[in-house]
């Protein structure tokens, strides 16, 4: 256990209680500092309260940083396709069909068993005994690129930049229907399905803005091939969105139509770029993976057809 007491001064005043301890506290996110104060970790003025108070001028916090738990999870030797890697982070290009952490039903097979093989202790502690390392995830049945922190300092700096929106994702699908207009954008809240908490929908209830750019690249009569640039990420974002607007994901099953489309195994969303600043030296790197088989392979389907 870790200690740490403050005192809130006037440039601090009216600041959100997990947004001033995730500035102020070394290697502490603001995603963790929020876990710490619904989990009770932290006090104000002795009380424990929400993460969305605002503090006071002369106010003490008080805050409890808990040891790390030891990792449950087994490092499985299972390949990865590293596309950028250094002493703080690295990107992987993640195959469709592959889990990003254990959850029930899946503790092996996952990236993270693949990660703790390739980086051993050289992982970030903030998201956790599960998810070490992981700044954002990808769904299963999605392919494409996912950023790791090796290291604190790396996870929290990454994760203020997807705060900011200064962190680049772009992805690539195929959608039912024939998108009209070349650009658009959807903005529309997104929580939890009231009538399915399995599902992600479209909803003013218990939601959080969410905000999704939209360009054609190519029309095929009943698809369309577009690019999806995420401004927020938020759980199924670009899935929940695109059906939401009548032009779910080819291959979805769960947003999309239950008929299964002819020659397509899964859904058609590749995370294609990933765009963010280097935690340590400042350096903007932006990487681009080229489309899987399975993606390219529906494309030609599609191409012939025209």
């Amino acid at each position: 256990m870790k200690d740490i007491k403050m005192i809130i001064e006037s440039e601090d005043a009216e600041i959100r209680l997990d947004k001033l301890i995730g500035a102020k506290v070394e290697n502490i996110s603001r995603s963790y500092a929020e876990k710490l104060i619904q989990e009770g970790y932290v006090k104000l003025n002795g009380k424990t309260l929400s993460k969305s108070y605002k503090g006071k001028i002369g106010d003490c916090i008080e805050l409890t940083i808990p040891n790390p738990v030891k990792l449950d999870v087994s490092a499985e030797n299972i390949p990865l396709d590293i596309m950028y890697e250094d002493s703080d982070l690295l990107v992987v290009n993640k195959p469709k069909g592959m889990v990003v952490h254990p959850a029930a039903g899946n503790y092996s097979g996952t990236l993270v068993n693949a990660l703790l093989a390739h980086c051993g202790d050289s992982l970030s502690s903030l998201n956790g005994k599960i998810r070490p390392g992981i700044v954002h995830r990808i769904d299963k049945n999605t392919s494409g690129l996912l950023i790791v922190a090796k290291n604190d300092l790396a996870h929290k700096n990454l994760s203020e930049q997807i705060k900011v929106h200064s962190f680049t994702r772009i992805y690539e699908a195929i959608v039912h229907g024939n998108i009209k207009e070349d650009d658009g954008t959807v903005d529309a809240p997104i929580g939890r399905n009231p009538i399915n908490r399995k599902k992600m929908a479209v909803t003013e209830k218990s939601s959080r803005n969410a905000v999704t750019h939209y360009h054609v690249i190519c029309r095929y009569g009943n698809f369309t091939h577009i690019q999806c640039k995420l401004e927020t990420g938020r759980t199924h974002q670009i899935r929940v969105h695109m059906s939401y607007i009548g032009h779910p994901i080819a291959g979805d099953d769960v947003y999309g139509p239950k008929k299964p489309v002819p020659g397509l195994s899964g859904q058609c969303l590749h995370a294609r770029v990933i765009g963010f600043i280097h935690p340590r030296d400042g350096r903007y790197i932006e990487i681009t993976s080229s489309l899987p088989d399975y993606f390219v392979k529906f494309l030609n389907k599609l191409q012939k057809q025209l």
